[in-house]
């Protein structure tokens, strides 16, 4: 995509065009007439990616998923087009399948034994590996990378991003039914996924080769095949000149997942103005983290957290972070115009809840039948555009 102009000769287009972005969102297929998981995502994602090109339509480790990769975007009206259009063109492919397209944490429904996982050499060393950790899984995200060139950059912002992981889980839980049951938690899907070993939370990293470092030890020891596999909620990209904020379950529609992906530009804008003015970044314990994020799943964004963003890490509202939070990102949300967008969606999780909410509402208002959650979630398969610019990676 061509940059915004900037305004003055000699002055990059980088230095006044908002920082890129781009989102990957995990979805399930759900059978159209039991609203089960099914395992069709062959088929889907060979349909979907003749609809919205190669690059936009990817597999996932569970033969019920499928996600859909961004082209890299700089404007909330770019990227929400762009989401409408991923969202749109996998669900007319899961359609000619006979599958409705669930942005849902966790399967609501089906699953009475372990999902079958991708036939791919990459999957299959997983299995060895791992074991059922890894057929237990088939849970879906979203992932919200923000375009960050310097790695050292990346890694120093990445201590003062961590801090507001439980937060942003608590904001963004959606997966309370797992398999026909309530799970009693907000987002059972971050709790299925902390189970590898390289998940959650990430260390505090003292520059770029500390971070090198420990990756080459998790895996030295075995815990995981490679960089990609650092699951942290929160990471300098192993692919991409990017930092990559992975903790948010997918979220039920295209206007809250551009809201959130905006709040987490302007979160990485402000983390790396801090750490360029050589602001201190808490060290908050890891266990600690953990704790919080256990908090936020269980709960969402009607209980108390630890204000993890600080020392003293004392507890509060959701609410009272929310606004604590504005106060430090508001400035970068306006300066790109982002600030109504992400304002309004973060009132109406305060008035209404996050996606768990939503679904429980749904379930109560049809006397609990779970098909009834399904199908308020479907994506609608109308109109398909063609292919969008290049993928996010």
């Amino acid at each position: 995509m061509t940059p915004v102009a900037a305004d003055g000769p000699g002055v990059p287009p980088e230095a006044t065009a908002p920082p890129t972005v781009g989102v990957e969102e995990e979805f399930l297929l759900a059978d159209r007439y039991s609203r089960s998981a099914v395992y069709r995502s062959v088929s889907v994602v060979h349909a979907a990616r003749t609809r919205l090109g190669a690059p936009h339509a990817t597999p996932e480790l569970s033969q019920s998923q499928v996600e859909t990769v961004s082209a890299v975007c700089r404007t909330a009206a770019e990227l929400q087009a762009e989401i409408l259009r991923l969202r749109a063109g996998a669900a007319a492919a899961a359609a000619e399948y006979d599958c409705l397209l669930v942005p849902s944490g966790t399967a609501v429904l089906g699953r009475s034994g372990p999902p079958p996982v991708l036939d791919q050499p990459r999957y299959l060393a997983l299995i060895r590996r791992f074991g059922p950790l890894v057929q237990e899984q088939g849970v879906n995200a979203c992932h919200v990378h923000v375009g960050v060139t310097d790695r050292e950059a990346a890694v120093d912002a990445v201590n003062h991003l961590r801090g507001w992981m439980p937060l942003l889980l608590a904001l963004t839980a959606n997966s309370p039914y797992s398999g026909g049951t309530d799970t009693g938690y907000a987002s059972w899907r971050s709790v299925v996924w902390s189970r590898w070993p390289a998940a959650g939370p990430p260390p505090y990293l003292r520059g770029a080769a500390h971070y090198a470092r420990v990756v080459g030890q998790l895996v030295a020891t075995g815990a995981a095949m490679d960089s990609a596999m650092m699951y942290w909620h929160v990471r300098p990209s192993a692919h991409l000149p990017t930092i990559e904020v992975r903790v948010a379950d997918v979220m039920p529609d295209a206007r809250t997942t551009t809201a959130y992906a905006l709040l987490v530009r302007g979160l990485v804008g402000h983390a790396l103005e801090a750490a360029g003015a050589g602001e201190y970044a808490p060290e908050v314990p890891d266990l600690l983290l953990r704790a919080a994020c256990w908090q936020a799943a269980r709960h969402g964004p009607t209980g108390t957290l630890p204000a993890t963003h600080t020392r003293d890490c004392a507890v509060t509202s959701v609410g009272r972070l929310v606004e604590e939070m504005w106060k430090r990102i508001e400035p970068y949300l306006s300066r790109y115009g982002d600030d109504q967008c992400v304002g309004d969606w973060l009132s109406e999780v305060q008035l209404t809840g996050s996606g768990c909410a939503r679904q429980r509402r749904v379930a109560d208002r049809y006397g609990g039948r779970l098909e009834a959650v399904v199908d308020d979630l479907a994506v609608e398969p109308v109109g398909s555009p063609g292919p969008g610019g290049g993928p996010l990676g």
